[in-house]
């Protein structure tokens, strides 16, 4: 049997699931299962990164545009100077 702190918390979780704006993701690693294999992206306060070719001579690829749909108002973006 659940504690009544304990039923607070588990409401308090759903509630701020559902609000997105509380969410800022900082740094973080994921695997994309692409067309032709796994990429792994990562995201590090405000800078992109994946192992394809593409990637690295362009800067962006599918699978960076991907994640940051996925994620859109919840990634970290650095204040512009």
């Amino acid at each position: 049997m659940m504690d009544s702190s304990l039923i607070g918390k588990v409401e308090k979780a759903h509630r701020y699931a559902q609000e997105r704006d509380r969410f800022q993701f900082l740094t973080f690693q994921v695997m994309v299962r692409g067309d032709n294999g796994e990429y792994l992206v990562t995201y590090d306060h405000g800078r992109w990164h994946c192992n394809s070719e593409y990637f690295k001579n362009h800067g962006v690829d599918s699978h960076t545009m991907a994640v940051e749909r996925l994620l859109e108002g919840m990634l970290y973006e650095p204040e512009k100077v």
